[in-house]
């Protein structure tokens, strides 16, 4: 497998969960402000980690398993998203 891919897969749910990262850290240190940015980092970073859990699946089953996992997170992490936006949690 060819490392220097322009679209490695791996490499963009890592730049991925390093920017939601720095989304929580702007957060209101409130009670929903703190409650958004903990769910917001769970779901966010935890895609990058679910595959490269995908990358020693047992089976093409488990494999295509842990992407739906994924893709739920990354569903999870747009709401997470919508909700700062409509909500003044961040300076902007």
């Amino acid at each position: 497998m060819n490392s220097n891919k322009k679209y490695d897969l791996e490499d963009r749910l890592i730049e991925f969960a390093i920017s939601v990262i720095s989304i929580t850290e702007n957060l209101h240190n409130t009670r929903a402000g703190n409650h958004v940015a903990g769910q917001l980092v769970r779901s966010g970073t935890s895609p990058a980690l679910l595959y490269g859990e995908a990358q020693s699946a047992e089976s093409t089953n488990d494999f295509i398993h842990k992407l739906k996992i994924l893709l739920k997170e990354l569903r999870e992490t747009q709401v997470a998203l919508k909700i700062i936006r409509r909500v003044p949690l961040t300076e902007q």
